[in-house]
């Protein structure tokens, strides 16, 4: 297989109606590794929204437990990847994580900005450090594979094209990034996390790198002292050249899925999808709101 040859895969077939093939294609084959690293960003720039960070702190599922949480979230979203909205395990994961978000009070505006993240962050990474940037048919299936997803999570008027997820994104961050306290203890744990992963020695070290590589809005908000314009200069053009050593070889022949990630510490043994995740009881800690239990028949669809 030659190194477009998959793009030309992909531009036969049609965003709207094989958006799962797209986007599996396009994760799991074009860009496993930018991908992770896009969503990990993801994910991460929705602690800057106080009322995201601060829940989070509360429940001290990234505080206390970050290896944990980064496995199971990265493992119930990949489910859903590889095995579709209509499979048992897909089904299962998308319970899994509608289990756990109604277990606590989060507004319909916070769960469709990090519906948005998945959708707009990857794009912005990948056309930025990817070895080659995302075709328009990429773009429309990922936005179709997320409204899909969203639908499952009951997440009311989700937009529809991709410029329309670009602009929710950006409005919401630009009227709701702020500083908590409990935020920033999340987003230090969530580097630590990430330092944990490679030679102790080097954690500073990266620590700093991946602070260049965030933007400044985000910066502001957690109140990091800007990185120097060298050590930016320095940090993104090596995950750059990456990108383009990338394009030199040879194309993935077979699919690389979360749970093959190195960063995944947690099950050396295997794991149940059903067994993924939390399970907060209202009003105690691990639910900081008391409200009705509707975990137990919140719907997978």
């Amino acid at each position: 297989m030659k190194r477009f040859e998959r793009l030309e895969q992909i531009m036969r077939l049609d965003p709207e109606r094989d958006f799962l093939e797209i986007y599996r294609l396009t994760t799991a084959f074009e860009f496993p590794w930018d991908h992770t690293r896009a969503l990990e960003l993801a994910l991460y720039r929705t602690y800057a929204v106080p009322s995201i960070g601060r829940l989070l702190a509360q429940t001290a599922e990234l505080t206390e437990r970050t290896q944990k949480r980064y496995d199971d979230t990265a493992l119930l979203l990949d489910t859903v990847v590889e095995h579709g909205f209509d499979d048992d395990e897909g089904r299962t994961a998308i319970r899994r994580i509608n289990q756990m978000h109604r277990s606590y009070d989060i507004s319909n505006d916070d769960m469709r900005y990090v519906l948005c993240t998945f959708v707009v962050v990857p794009k912005r990474w990948i056309d930025t450090y990817g070895w080659r940037r995302l075709s328009r048919h990429e773009t429309a299936a990922a936005a179709a594979y997320y409204r899909t997803l969203g639908r499952h999570m009951g997440i009311k008027e989700i937009p529809g094209s991709f410029e329309e997820f670009e602009d929710c994104l950006d409005a919401y961050e630009e009227a709701n990034f702020g500083w908590d306290p409990g935020a920033r203890e999340v987003s230090d744990a969530t580097l630590d996390l990430m330092a944990s992963w490679y030679p102790r020695p080097m954690a500073p070290l990266l620590r700093k790198a991946t602070l260049a590589l965030l933007d400044e809005p985000l910066l502001r908000a957690f109140r990091y002292e800007q990185p120097g314009a060298a050590t930016r200069s320095v940090v993104r053009g090596v995950v750059r050249l990456r990108g383009r050593a990338v394009r030199l070889m040879p194309p993935r022949r077979a699919p690389h899925y979360a749970r093959q990630n190195r960063e995944i510490k947690g099950y050396p043994d295997g794991y149940e999808v059903a067994e993924l995740g939390s399970f907060p009881v209202p009003g105690v800690r691990g639910c900081p709101v008391p409200h009705k239990d509707r975990s137990a028949t919140a719907p997978a669809e």
